[in-house]
């Protein structure tokens, strides 16, 4: 039986990557500081990643699977780890300079991103320490996340406004792209990289194609079983007063991942899952206060 080290595992991604490994059978350890409830399945090991001593020393690992940071984040686990045969890191798009050359590739210079800021060059930093150290290592530069278990208020702000039967103020004309990545796609290509082992160490992940942010409310409205009003919103008001991306449109080239891995969930299907796990989970969502700015705002349909 395989043992898996994710750090983390009780929020949205590195929980959904402990209970797809617990599903498949293997051994699967968790490591946090035991200040949320655990998923079925794991074993707890309960410890600051930042004040780790010997607690990891004596274990081996088949693979480390990891949420990291910061290179901070990332010194201080290898310093604490025993034997472990693979490391993967869950990093980010935001690594990417938002006036890059786009589609963004694996390539692309590395640089801050002025929408995501200091959260994009920690995620840098984490890169460079890990492959400084750990140069087998694999990483991943997703887009947007979604899916089951997701706390970030984003498909669930328009679930919200269905169920609502809420007008969607829409930001401009609605056809700002977005690039998703549905979490069990995210863990389907870690189980690729596990077994085919591909001398390529970066990999961007994502659906193959973006979609319109007009399309995508629609598509959240439809797996709620509503229709879609929409009201423009044209006027010089931040976006993220009363939306749930920035006005940033960008692209990554997933073909290097669609070389291993050809299929990815339809992002129709992934909705309607998040949606179904949305309706008994809504308390575990971070809920921003769009509803509010709107109100205050906006004018009403």
């Amino acid at each position: 039986m395989k043992k898996v080290l994710v750090t983390g595992g009780t929020i949205f991604v590195s929980r959904y990557i402990a209970e797809y490994y617990v599903a498949k059978g293997y051994e699967v350890y968790v490591l946090n500081r035991n200040s949320r409830e655990q998923s079925k399945g794991v074993k707890l090991i309960q410890a600051n990643r930042h004040n780790l001593g010997e607690v990891l020393r004596s274990f081996c690992f088949d693979v480390v699977i990891d949420t990291a940071y910061n290179s901070d984040d990332i010194n201080k686990l290898l310093d604490a780890l025993g034997n472990y045969k693979d490391y993967i890191l869950v990093s980010s798009s935001a690594v990417y300079p938002e006036y890059a050359t786009q589609p963004f590739n694996e390539s692309t210079v590395l640089g801050e991103n002025k929408y995501w800021g200091k959260y994009g060059t920690d995620k840098i930093d984490a890169e460079k320490a890990l492959l400084r150290r750990s140069p087998n290592a694999y990483i991943l530069r997703p887009p947007y996340l979604y899916g089951q278990m997701n706390n970030v208020y984003r498909e669930a702000f328009v679930f919200d406004c269905a169920l609502q039967d809420k007008c969607f103020y829409l930001p401009k004309d609605g056809e700002m792209k977005l690039q998703f990545f549905h979490v069990e796609d995210l863990c389907r290509f870690i189980d690729v990289l596990l077994d085919k082992r591909p001398q390529q160490h970066i990999y961007n992940v994502g659906n193959s194609e973006g979609i319109s942010i007009r399309k995508w409310v629609e598509m959240c409205y439809q797996v709620a079983g509503k229709e879609v009003r929409f009201k423009n919103v044209y006027d010089d008001i931040e976006q993220r007063k009363y939306f749930c991306f920035y006005d940033y449109e960008y692209y990554l080239d997933v073909s290097k991942q669609h070389e291993l891995m050809a299929d990815e969930k339809s992002l129709l299907e992934g909705l309607r899952e998040a949606f179904v796990w949305y309706k008994d989970n809504s308390d575990k969502v971070n809920k921003k206060p769009y509803f509010e700015f709107i109100d205050d705002t906006l004018l009403s349909c």
